[in-house]
């Protein structure tokens, strides 16, 4: 009878054969239900009837989701038991989706089970309709997450600080439109995942979303890579290739670093913004383009308005917005935040579950400035997650790589700071015969900023 209810469904919900599911509850009817009723629809289903078993079927396994029951003690109807094995799941394996069951519906119970983290509540008797669409829904929801960067990352932009705030508050209101953004912030900021963040919420969201490090490509490939080519049209092109641009059509095109760029590209790319189209490199016929243009750099605006290191009409079209994502250490309390969060990643990923993180450890993580901003803090976690045999993490486990303790002891103490810079840009623009774009890479710092350090030291 289950079968007949199904069959009629079951090419509406045919993406749960993927999934896999695990069933906590008490109640053997139930077990059996709900066995009947997801079999045919799922790639494989797991029960138990004991919680206490969740810690190890986690390690066991990965679900994609999880219908747990709320109350297993009998006679006590609080759901207490739910929400304390619902934080548990959440600790082992964040990303694992929780649907929670109860056969007392209670407001309270519901808002409590989701702000803890549940993606359902389901009351009993169910129907069953509602539960499969429940599950079908969580489990996109899964899939959407792992082909959308953003999702594991986007609680590294998120916080309780006021820079942080007000930061979203503005992405809310730009996100849905086609404006042209431009992000500001430090290496190591997020500006990348901000940016994934604003195409995830815009109409594009469907469509490509596609990043170029423009600090990584060559003056010589800037075209071919921006642009495309066709075949023959210069010595290694052997068959036609789309340009990052056109692969970006109809969603959005990240341009990291777009400071690093020289002035012959910036009036390229300029003509491609304004005309909005683009002709492959040995091709005459120009191809409309339709994209959300996303750029990001590490320069305060007043060095990119320099006319001569960036052209101002080329920042009035990027910059119809311009969002600062503020450097780590502006952000106060954030950073226990995140190194929870990062915490729960790498407890995860080497078998530490119950790792946490103890006062000593964010005394230090709060006193520190973390120049490296997020992705130093990720760093820095992840290396104490792996060294630390406890279950807590103390300060003594928290170990910054600081550059100064990379400086030789035999340096000598009279020499100046500015001898050794001017020595090192010398060295490295040797090392690669003239070339600012590599030799700013290996040093660090942005090419304008190697050009500003070339007219320093006269070199």
């Amino acid at each position: 009878m289950v079968s007949r209810q199904i069959l009629p469904t079951f090419g509406k919900y045919m993406q749960l054969r993927e999934s896999s599911i695990l069933i906590v509850d008490d109640d053997q009817d139930v077990l059996t239900a709900v066995r009947l009723l997801l079999r045919p629809l799922v790639k494989s289903i797991e029960f138990s009837r004991y919680p206490d078993e969740l810690k190890s079927l986690l390690k066991q396994k990965d679900f994609d989701v999880i219908l747990l029951d709320m109350n297993f003690k009998s006679g006590i109807q609080s759901g207490n038991e739910g929400l304390y094995w619902l934080k548990e799941i959440k600790k082992i394996k964040p990303e694992t989706l929780v649907i929670l069951i109860t056969a007392y519906g209670d407001i309270d119970l519901a808002v409590r089970s989701l702000k803890y983290g549940a993606e359902d509540f389901i009351l009993k008797p169910w129907q069953n309709d509602k539960l499969i669409q429940s599950v079908t829904d969580a489990f996109h929801k899964k899939k959407k997450a792992i082909h959308t960067p953003l999702i594991s990352s986007e609680i590294s932009l998120l916080g309780d600080s006021d820079a942080m705030k007000d930061l979203m508050v503005k992405v809310q209101k730009v996100a849905p439109t086609d404006a042209n953004i431009l992000i500001l912030g430090e290496n190591g900021s997020g500006k990348d995942v901000l940016a994934n963040i604003i195409h995830f919420h815009s109409s594009r969201n469907e469509k490509p979303f596609v990043k170029v490090d423009l600090g990584a490509i060559t003056e010589s490939l800037f075209e071919s890579e921006l642009f495309g080519h066709k075949k023959g049209s210069f010595t290694d092109a052997k068959e036609d290739r789309m340009g990052r641009i056109e692969a970006a059509q109809g969603g959005t095109l990240f341009l990291d670093e777009i400071g690093n760029i020289g002035l012959t590209q910036q009036a390229k790319l300029l003509t491609v913004i304004q005309n909005r189209h683009i002709t492959r490199i040995g091709s005459n016929i120009p191809s409309q383009i339709d994209i959300r243009l996303i750029c990001a750099t590490n320069l305060p605006l007043t060095e990119l308005a320099n006319e001569h290191r960036f052209r101002k009409d080329l920042l009035y079209r990027i910059n119809t917005v311009d969002l600062r994502l503020p450097p780590l250490r502006e952000r106060g309390k954030d950073i226990e935040l995140l190194a929870n969060h990062f915490i729960r990643i790498y407890a995860s990923k080497y078998y530490k579950p119950d790792l946490k993180l103890g006062a000593s450890a964010i005394s230090k993580l709060l006193s520190y400035n973390f120049p490296g901003n997020v992705r130093e803090l990720q760093y820095t976690i992840e290396r104490a997650v792996i060294l630390c045999d406890k279950d807590e993490l103390s300060a003594s486990e928290i170990v910054f790589s600081n550059i100064e303790s990379h400086i030789p002891d035999e340096i000598d103490t009279e020499t100046k700071l500015s001898t050794v810079e001017k020595n090192a840009v010398i060295r490295v623009l040797e090392k690669y015969h003239g070339n600012i774009t590599k030799a700013a890479k290996e040093l660090g710092i942005t090419r304008t900023a190697l050009y500003r350090r070339l007219n320093k030291y006269d070199i």
